[in-house]
């Protein structure tokens, strides 16, 4: 009788020792955060009979000895985190220590005394260990692979024979040791940017250098810059992005001119802010023939003058927008591009990218195209000068404005009837002297006038992005740059009910597009003219998802726009340059870019906008505090917009100026933050204080560094 083959690595049918240890090794290594004991792994590798599992519990110890597996409890093990380690990007922010995963971009939180002294942006090597008492993991960091550049902020404390930079940043709680022959010329009591250059993992503090010396604390300038240099964002323009500037040549030659469709014998001119310099956009208006009229968006033509990967494309995309602070405008583009060249001036021949449509009395749109032009605008009219007009029906060129305001009104009244979402939120301002100390606060309105440019830019980004994204049946799809707005956050939308609820508003928080959008139009509607209306929008906006920029559209919720890009302000945006030269591209008949390069630069983008708009609310907050710090013991109106576990928010009803009264403040009761109701409660009295209540407030404490401001409940 023939022998029976035998199985590989088996013997009778039963698995060999080494088999059995190649197994449960590949057992454990697919499940690195998990534990088991020896039942569970047989189990997991197959295994039944009772010889095999007691051998597997022999096994587990031997691997346990060998430190490819660690005894987490007697009789259960894991993977040695030891052994098996991780790459991710370190993170510290004000709320604790993370490391973000390169597998899947978890976040898994770090005790302090597992970090390696890690900064923000460091690559580093992390092993997974258990929480005590809990089913979840937390990360210790093994070794930094790759330091990332982190500046600091603060003011120098300079002695004898060391330095410091004290600093209040919240992601930071040590000072910063500085050797005196890195500081620069500072001097004690400078604000100054120092970059961490060393820190020992057995070290209590970082050791850095100067890198530049901002100012005195507390001028304008120097906090100006600091805000700026806090969040990484440039406040001086490199020499040679200003000497490559320098060189480009003013002159529009005919061959460009004959390339172009020639407005300058139309009608055309910008309407923008009194203190605006850079005019990026124009329009243009001419009655045709046949009783309608030709409509141009005339957008600046800066990519003529930007080449692709030259010094200054390059400064753009690193800086990808403007920077609007209190007192000044951090520009994407040296001023000469910015101000000068790519400037819709008027009298001036300019180089434009144009939106053309023909619109009828209805403003129905019957024709449109996207063309390169020439244009000279006739005219510069502030939005106040285009307003008086509009509201008076007199002025120069009265006719254009007038009609141009009108089919606007019909374009928006369209709008809205579609699903558009009206956020008409009031923006505040300051009026400040010659040396940045804010004297007053005024409130910017949006006008007719506003409303006028603003329509026509939605409609020329609506055009630009609906010709690329919709597809001819037969043709491939082109790789663009789209600005999205997702739908809101049901869970979120939920918390923003039940507070409107409570101030006798509804507010539907799912169910369709059309019955969310409609439910937020009616709220916002009903809340428009009375004192709440900010703080409802403000509630609402933080509810709402951010709008970003991405090559995958999904259409803009906000607008209701299924197809929508940013096309009309290339002189602050770097998308809108992008969308240029992509336009270009395609209606040359040119093939589609690389998505996934496009698709990192759109994130780009998107990271520096929030970055940017972060330093401006810091701006703000700085004036804010700034204005409040002459007002010490001045009585306010305000109203509760904000509670958390310190205490409770109270924007001033007067200025739209914001501070907190903490709960170690209160002296009627001990006060607790209920977060399921959203209210503070007395534990005592049980005296609730609820988002939107009206409350009198005294400016109690101003902390200009920290732009912090404390108010305390006014006596009645």
């Amino acid at each position: 009788m023939a022998k029976s083959k035998k199985k590989k690595g088996a013997t009778n049918g039963r698995l060999t020792k080494d088999e059995m240890i190649r197994r449960i090794e590949k057992f454990f290594k697919e499940r690195p955060t998990q534990i088991y004991n020896y039942k569970q792994v047989a189990r997991g590798i197959g295994v039944k009979s009772e010889p095999a599992k007691i051998e597997i519990a022999h096994i587990l110890s031997k691997l346990q000895k060998e430190m490819f597996l660690t005894e987490t409890d007697p009789g259960r093990y894991r993977c040695n985190p030891k052994k098996d380690l991780y790459e991710g990007t370190f993170q510290r922010k004000w709320n604790g220590l993370s490391v973000i995963s390169d597998g899947d971009g978890t976040p898994i939180s770090v005790k302090e005394e597992y970090s390696l002294n890690a900064l923000s942006g460091d690559r580093v090597k992390y092993s997974l260990i258990k929480r005590r008492r809990s089913k979840e993991f937390e990360a210790r960091i093994y070794e930094i692979v790759e330091r990332a550049e982190n500046n600091f902020v603060g003011i120098l404390e300079v002695k004898k024979h060391y330095a410091f930079l004290t600093i209040n940043n919240k992601t930071l709680e040590k000072d910063i040791y500085i050797p005196l022959d890195k500081l620069k010329g500072g001097k004690n009591g400078d604000k100054a940017i120092v970059r961490v250059t060393t820190w020992d993992p057995l070290a209590s503090n970082p050791e850095g250098e100067v890198i530049d010396i901002l100012g005195t604390p507390g001028e304008n300038n120097t906090e100006m810059h600091a805000i700026l240099a806090e969040f990484g964002l440039p406040y001086k323009y490199p020499e040679n992005v200003e000497a490559a500037a320098d060189k480009i040549s003013e002159e529009i030659t005919k061959d460009e001119i004959s390339r172009r469709e020639d407005f300058r014998g139309v009608n055309t001119f910008t309407i923008d802010p009194k203190d605006a310099k850079d005019f990026d956009d124009a329009l243009s208006i001419k009655k045709l023939d046949n009783g309608n009229y030709e409509i141009g968006v005339h957008i600046a033509d800066v990519t003529y003058y930007v080449q692709p990967d030259s010094v200054i494309d390059k400064e753009a995309f690193k800086r990808a927008t403007s920077v609007y602070l209190v007192d000044r405008t951090i520009p994407m583009l040296p001023e000469r591009l910015c101000n000068n060249l790519c400037s819709l001036r008027p009298n001036e021949d300019k180089l434009a990218f144009s939106a053309i449509f023909e619109l009828n009395e209805d403003a129905e749109i019957i024709n449109s195209r996207i063309t390169r032009t020439v244009i000279r605008s006739v005219r510069r009219f502030a939005y106040e000068e285009a307003q008086m007009i509009i509201d008076s029906g007199n002025g120069e060129y009265c006719d254009e404005i007038l009609k141009l305001n009108q089919l606007a009104q019909k374009l928006r009244d369209k709008r809205f009837k579609n699903g558009s979402i009206d956020f008409d939120r009031c923006e505040v301002r300051f009026e400040i002297d010659e040396k940045g100390k804010p004297i007053s606060v005024y409130f910017k309105e949006s006008k007719e006038a506003n409303k006028l440019i603003e329509e026509f830019m939605l409609l020329a980004n609506r055009t630009v992005a609906e010709k690329i994204g919709k597809v001819e049946k037969g043709k491939s799809k082109k790789a663009f740059v789209y600005r999205v707005h997702d739908l809101p956050d049901s869970v979120k939308m939920e918390d923003v009910a039940k507070f409107v609820r409570r101030l006798g508003y509804t507010l539907k928080a799912d169910g369709t597009r059309n019955q969310l959008t409609n439910s937020i139009k009616n709220m916002l509607a009903d809340a428009k003219k009375r004192p709440e209306a900010n703080l409802i929008e403000t509630i609402t906006i933080r509810a709402m998802a951010k709008a970003t920029y991405t090559t995958k559209n999904i259409g803009h919720y906000g607008l209701a726009f299924p197809y929508y890009t940013h096309f009309t302000s290339p002189i602050r945006r770097y998308p809108d340059m992008m969308v240029h030269r992509l336009l270009e591209r395609y209606l040359d008949g040119g093939r589609s870019v690389n998505e996934s390069h496009l698709e990192d630069a759109c994130k780009h983008s998107s990271d520096m906008e929030i970055i940017a708009a972060n330093a401006e609310r810091a701006s703000i907050k700085y004036k804010q505090a700034e204005y409040l710090g002459d007002r010490i013991g001045m009585v306010y109106d305000g109203t509760i917009s904000g509670i958390n576990k310190f205490g409770i928010y109270v924007e001033i009803d007067e200025n739209k100026c914001e501070g907190m009264i903490p709960f170690r403040d209160f002296e009627d009761d001990y006060y607790e933050f209920d977060e399921k109701n959203y209210c503070a409660r007395g534990r005592s009295l049980h005296k609730e204080y609820r988002l939107g209540d009206k409350i009198k407030i005294v400016i109690a404490k101003v902390d200009l560094e920290r732009r912090l401001i404390d108010f305390s409940i006014a006596n009645k």
